[in-house]
This record gives C-alpha cells, sequence and structure tokens, in this order.
C-alpha cells in the first residue's frame, strides 16, 4: 500500500448463532449491554474470510453527482487495516481542507459517517468516513470488538490517511464524531494536535455510559457484579478460545424506552439496515464492555483549546446529558447547538435536521 491508500482486497464475514436468552443490565448504546448478575449461556461469531472491496455503491444514501469516491485501505498504528470510503469534491483545484467521519456506535461508514462525509465533501471538503477497527470491512480478529484505545487511534489513523493525499492541506485537517465516536472523536482531537476543529454530532461518553449506566443510574454494587460476571466470562471465552457474543437486539417486543425503538427503527428497517453493522441485527463480545469500565475518555477534553469544538444534540435525544457535562469540561472556543425537537437518532440520517450549513460554516471559519 503506498501513502494514498491504494485499494484492497478484504472479505468480512461474520456468522452469528444466537444460541440462547440471557438476562442483561442494558447499560451502553443500541446493541451493547453490560451483563446482568445471573449465569449466561453464550452466542458465538465465528472469524471473517475476505470480501473484495470495489466501488459497488451499497450505502443507505443515494450517491451524490457533485462527489467523486473511491474506498480506500490505510493501517492503525496497532496493525489493523481499516476500510473507508474517500469523497472527493469534483473538480476541485489545488489543496483542500479536509474531515475525517467516525460512527456511530455499531454502525458501519455506509450509515450515517458516510453520509456526513459524502455532504461535507458536495461543500468544498476532502471528506474520510472509516469502519473502525474489528467491525465492518475493517481488519481485526475476532469481529465486534470494541475499545476506546483502539478506536481513539483510528480516528488518529483516519487523519494519516487523508493528510497523505495530494490534494488534502494537512494544516486544514477537521473531524466529525457521531453517537458514540463522538466521544472518541473529543478523544483523539485532545491528544492529535493535527485536528484543527471537531464536531461531535448526537454524541456518547461510551465509558461514562457502560460504567455508570443511563444517567449515571449503576450502583456501585451493580458495577461490582457486572465486573465479576465479565470476569467469569473471561474464563468461558479462553476454555472455547473465541469470544462469546450478546444476543443480537433486533425484535421490539413491546415496552421498550423510545430510544430503543429509534434505534430499532434505523438500523432494523430499510431506512438504516446495512448486514455489516453491528447494531443491524448483529452482536458484540460479551467482554467488550470491559475496557470502557475503568478508562474515562474526556479526561482530557478541556485539552482540545485552543482548537475549537461544537457539540451537536438533539433537544429530545436520551443522550443530551452527556453532551451538556463535555461541553461543560471543554475549554473555549466551544459551542453547544441543541436542535429543537430533535431525537438521539433523527442526527443520524434526517439531513432537514442535521444543521449541515452550520458544520459547513464552522469548518470554513477554523480550518482557513
Amino acid at each position: 500500500m503506498d501513502k494514498h491508500a491504494e485499494t484492497s482486497n478484504m472479505t468480512v464475514k461474520k456468522d452469528i448463532t444466537n444460541k440462547s436468552r440471557r438476562n442483561m443490565m442494558k447499560i451502553g448504546g443500541a446493541g451493547i449491554v453490560a451483563l446482568g448478575v445471573n449465569s449466561l449461556t453464550a452466542t458465538t461469531a465465528f472469524a471473517q474470510s475476505s470480501i473484495l472491496l470495489n466501488d459497488e455503491w451499497d450505502k443507505k444514501f443515494a450517491k451524490s453527482d457533485k462527489v467523486d469516491h473511491k474506498k480506500v485501505t490505510f493501517k492503525n498504528r496497532y496493525g489493523i487495516t481499516l476500510a473507508a470510503d474517500l469523497y472527493q469534491p469534483k473538480n476541485a483545484d489545488g489543496t483542500l481542507p479536509a474531515i475525517v467521519v467516525g460512527g456511530p456506535f455499531g454502525a458501519v461508514k455506509e450509515q450515517s459517517s458516510g453520509l456526513y462525509a459524502q455532504t461535507m465533501a458536495e461543500r468544498g471538503f476532502i471528506s474520510l468516513a472509516f469502519d473502525p477497527s474489528y467491525t465492518g470491512e475493517s481488519g481485526g480478529e475476532p469481529r465486534n470488538i470494541a475499545s476506546p484505545d483502539i478506536n481513539t487511534e483510528d480516528f488518529s489513523a483516519a487523519i494519516d490517511c487523508i493528510g497523505m493525499q495530494k490534494n488534502v492541506d494537512r494544516e486544514r485537517i477537521g473531524m466529525i464524531g457521531i453517537c458514540g465516536w463522538g466521544g472518541m472523536a473529543l478523544n483523539a482531537a485532545a491528544s492529535d494536535k493535527r485536528v484543527k476543529a471537531v464536531v461531535a454530532s448526537t454524541m456518547y461518553d461510551m465509558t461514562r455510559v457502560m460504567s455508570k449506566g443511563y444517567n449515571d443510574s449503576v450502583t456501585s454494587e451493580q458495577r461490582a457484579q457486572t465486573l465479576e460476571q465479565l470476569s467469569q466470562q473471561r474464563w468461558q471465552d479462553a476454555e472455547k478460545g473465541m469470544p462469546a457474543y450478546q444476543a443480537p437486539y433486533n425484535v421490539l417486543k413491546g415496552g421498550e424506552p423510545q430510544f430503543m425503538v429509534d434505534y430499532h427503527d434505523y438500523y432494523m428497517t430499510p431506512r438504516g439496515y446495512h448486514p455489516r453493522a453491528v447494531n443491524s441485527g448483529n452482536a458484540w463480545s460479551q467482554t467488550t464492555p470491559l475496557s470502557f469500565m475503568n478508562m474515562p475518555i474526556l479526561s482530557y477534553i478541556d485539552e482540545i483549546a485552543p482548537h475549537p469544538t461544537l457539540f451537536i444534540h438533539g433537544e429530545k435525544a436520551h443522550s443530551l446529558y452527556m453532551a451538556k457535562t463535555a461541553y461543560e469540561n471543554a475549554a473555549k472556543p466551544k459551542e453547544l447547538m441543541i436542535i429543537p425537537g430533535a431525537s438521539h437518532v433523527d442526527l443520524y440520517d434526517q439531513v432537514d435536521i442535521i444543521p449541515f450549513d452550520k458544520l459547513t460554516t464552522f469548518f470554513k471559519q477554523h480550518l482557513s
């Protein structure tokens, strides 16, 4: 692979077999759960084989005739090969500002991140939407694993990749993180000083919600019970030589919180369903929460400054409290934009609600 990130051949096939129902305490984003206090029986997933990366358009949004698109691959600092979509304005001259986009948590680049990236390319930015390590078309074994460290590194590796494009101005690179990758983007921007401006859209702090539950409702006793079960699950995984997987959340039974209904209506309907997305009827490993439980990712959010931060969130989003806390802890320059009447999932794909004009103004100002 040369420095301009040539396309390569990979395949991701994942066969997830659900062998039993389990009692679970839901404390994360769609599809993420912390285990309950009872003994559980595992589901399993098989490793990926290879898929051909080509230019077949399998996105959940229409292809723009104002943008050139191609797939690229690049490696992160841990040697994992990531797959991404590169969007460039047609017939653009000279060097341009650039934006990398990731998220939501459990999604793939064919969903929200690709929509954001293509739209920003229409508005003059070279944009890159990527699949995080262990998910989608990106590499990493076993499949469907998340890590606050590795996934933060994925953002910086995306900066490596886009900064090596001949027509990108390395001094004008920004970042957008959506949902759980909003928190990852903030964490990356705090340490990676190549990022000159960052947007967190409908963000989650995954380390907070996995360790403390929604609205910080998990008690110390519940946390200890969860850690005990996760620790015991490691023995089972080690004995089998492969991780057990959570039961896919793919059927509504009635009585779910509205935000879970919203997730289902996005990930499990033609609106947003994609077979490679973890949240589209697949599952994270049972032990995925372990690395999030003791690692708060926003401890140094104030160090993003002097580069600006923009938080965008829906007024009716169940996750709004996380954005408000992050905004309070960030240093100036910062801004919190609350979209009236919008839910968490509205900012995934509702182009009449996502404030793309604001995003354009923000990045043109700060990537000038």
